[in-house]
């Protein structure tokens, strides 16, 4: 947020910001600290906040280090500091210091964080926090009808080139096969549902929420964040819901894509856009396990993202199977309210303890993520860092690390031993669980996982964890494929989604002929920049294949950097007069040979991890082995180099 933006937010306020200093104090109260000192620092243009003595010390793990690490008489002058500052801010007496440059920005964020913060970061960390725009209005004429889109998918990344194309005035229209906008938030209602994600991390950067219950956000609330959004762009003008994507086949005389589509009575119906742009995702086709005898089964069985509210399973025996990232949350929330609950792990996971779990966002801090020049910015700075490329170096292999089958490096190797001991600390006095549950696999060689609970709810005694896989269900019993049977009244399958069929069951088909399925085959998609495939003209994926980032952050981000590449290279299209854009062989046959070279140096590729970002053949499709930053300066402006390039022929009278 720049000085001037800060002034705007002064006079749009006006009379409806009341000063009463009681009020605004017992909001400070309850400031995080080193964020505090960030933005008192920037509204008052003094950086004397930032050093000694008011310089934030180290936090312990991932707290948030509300107090900065200063003695009670500190903390008050900062506070009263701040408060004066806001209120003469508020009262037009106080100009706030001047813009920072990005170099600042990165320095600041080290200072309040106790930590290096590399200054190659500082243009990233600008456009995070809104002091730089990552979003201009790309510079286009009016729209000629032919360049228009459609857009599959109304979740997070389908709302997102919503909004930019919306801004952009290239005309659009956007499809979901569900009765409304949020995607996966919408689809998933089971109890304990929510974000593993910091809440204030987990919002596009141009729409940041001050208002968030929890600071790891509910499923309710995040569905309520992509409806709101979605109202205030007006996007159901150009929306259609209960229409499913069946086939997509390339017109190269016309230079249009012949969409079929088919609503829930199945009739079908085809549009004819110029630009196609998948925004399906990786989490919306829930994997159904090939269990013998799971169709006869006789009681309730659903899939965490099918969940049945109308189901009380209340008092009942209940198996969840799976213990992946839904497992981790609808296991607390079902223990002590089913009769017994039987879970079947196949595979052990890394849980990280985090102190906000469970914590509600106080009000105080509501109105100063809302109200007080800057805090909101930095406070999610804060979360950028630290939930994001910090990590990334502890999943990099090093080949001279002396155990590698305990860890990739030295870092990974003292994370693997926190967590060991935060799994002891939980079961302390259960050997029989402690042994089912620390995996023999380096830690992040799967998906990092929040802890809601999880041990607390396996060591109840009306819990009990197996180790195995479901062979077949035989009436009301589960019977693990080593022979033990359990008696159950409802199956949960906690099983995931069939995240390796980038696309699902839609068939694309290119100018060739030939189908993306057939070119990538059932599991193994690839495309340049995640984004964009040759034989395939016009056609985007949003979230596609080594797009999603296994080390932490927030998917918000990178669907940020996709759709700003994207909505400059429309408007380099309308320029130029340019019908159609097809990705480049060799840029597609280069950037994937180095994708999978950069992998193969990651921990998700270690020989005794097995996760589901991995296909058949071992090949990571998933995710992307880059930084946040890497991936930003690749998306940052698209290259037209990187395509052929078919031009608008003009009209027979200009000839």
């Amino acid at each position: 947020m720049s000085a001037d933006q800060a002034n705007q937010i002064a006079v749009a306020v006006g009379a409806d910001y009341p000063v009463d200093e009681d009020a605004l104090r017992a909001a400070i109260a309850d400031a995080n600290l080193p964020t505090l000192l960030l933005a008192l620092a920037q509204l008052s243009g003094e950086r004397r906040w930032l050093e000694d003595p008011y310089r934030p010390t180290m936090p312990r793990g991932l707290d948030d280090h509300d107090s900065a690490g200063l003695d009670d008489d500190r903390q008050a002058e900062v506070r009263e500091a701040a408060l004066r500052a806001l209120i003469e801010w508020r009262a037009g007496r106080l100009e706030p210091g001047p813009e920072l440059a990005p170099g600042e920005i990165a320095e600041r964020l080290a200072i309040s964080l106790s930590e290096p913060v590399d200054p190659a970061y500082g243009e990233l960390l600008a456009e995070e926090m809104g002091a730089i725009p990552r979003h201009g209005k790309p510079a286009l004429p009016p729209q000629p009808k032919q360049l228009n889109a459609l857009v599959i998918g109304a979740g997070m990344s389908g709302i997102c080139a919503a909004i930019k194309l919306k801004a952009s005035g290239i005309a659009f229209s956007l499809v979901d096969k569900n009765d409304g906008f949020g995607g996966t938030w919408l689809e998933n209602e089971y109890p304990g549902c929510g974000v593993d994600t910091p809440s204030h991390l987990y919002s596009f950067s141009f729409a940041r929420r001050a208002d968030w219950q929890g600071y790891f956000a509910e499923r309710a609330q995040l569905a309520d964040y992509f409806e709101d959004l979605a109202a205030e762009h007006s996007l159901d003008q150009n929306a259609r819901f209960g229409l499913e994507v069946t086939s997509a086949r390339w017109d190269g005389d016309q230079a249009r894509w012949e969409v079929e589509l088919r609503n829930r009575a199945g009739r079908l119906e085809s549009v004819r856009p110029r630009i196609l742009i998948s925004a399906v995702g990786h989490f919306n086709r829930p994997s159904i396990p090939p269990i013998a005898g799971l169709d006869e089964f006789p009681g309730p069985c659903m899939h965490t993202a099918r969940w049945d509210s109308s189901v009380d399973l209340t008092a009942k025996r209940v198996a969840v199977i799976g213990s992946g990232a839904s497992a981790m949350q609808v296991v607390p929330a079902l223990a002590g309210v089913a009769a017994e609950l039987v879970v079947v792990q196949r595979s052990r996971q890394w849980a990280i303890p985090h102190p906000n779990v469970g914590r509600r966002v106080s009000p105080g801090v509501q109105r100063l993520l809302a109200d007080y020049p800057f805090y909101g910015a930095w406070y999610r700075l804060r979360q950028f860092w630290r939930f994001g490329d910090r990590l990334h170096p502890a999943l990099q292999l090093d080949r001279g690390y002396q155990d590698p089958d305990y860890a990739v490096n030295a870092v990974n190797a003292s994370h693997r031993r926190f967590l060991t001991k935060y799994i002891a600390a939980e079961l302390e006095g259960r050997d029989d669980l402690i042994e089912l549950s620390v995996p023999d696999y380096p830690a992040y060689g799967k998906r990092p996982l929040i802890d809601h609970g999880w041990y607390s709810a396996i060591r109840r005694a009306d819990v009990e964890l197996l180790e195995g896989s479901v062979g077949a269900v035989e009436g009301n019993r589960i019977v693990l494929a080593d022979g033990r049977r359990r008696e159950v009244d409802a199956i949960v399958l906690a099983t995931g989604f069939k995240t390796l069929e980038i696309l699902g069951p839609i068939e694309v088909v290119g100018r060739s002929g030939q189908s993306l399925r057939e070119r990538w085959g059932p599991d193994d998609a690839r495309a340049f920049l995640g984004m964009t495939v040759p034989d395939f003209p016009n056609f985007f994926i949003l979230f596609g294949p080594n797009t999603s980032t296994g080390h932490g952050g927030s998917a918000f981000l990178s669907t940020e950097f996709q759709v700003r590449y994207l909505t400059e290279l429309l408007a380099e299209m309308s320029n130029h007069k340019i019908r159609c854009v097809e990705c480049r062989p060799e840029a597609f046959d280069d950037y994937n040979v180095e994708i999978d070279q950069a992998l193969s140096r990651t921990v998700w590729t270690h020989p005794r991890v097995d996760n589901y970002y991995r296909n058949a053949a071992g090949r990571i499709v998933g995710t992307s082995p880059l930084s946040y930053l890497d991936y930003w300066k690749r998306t940052r402006h698209p290259q037209l180099s990187d395509f052929i390039i078919e031009s608008e022929e003009p009209p027979l009278d200009e000839r």
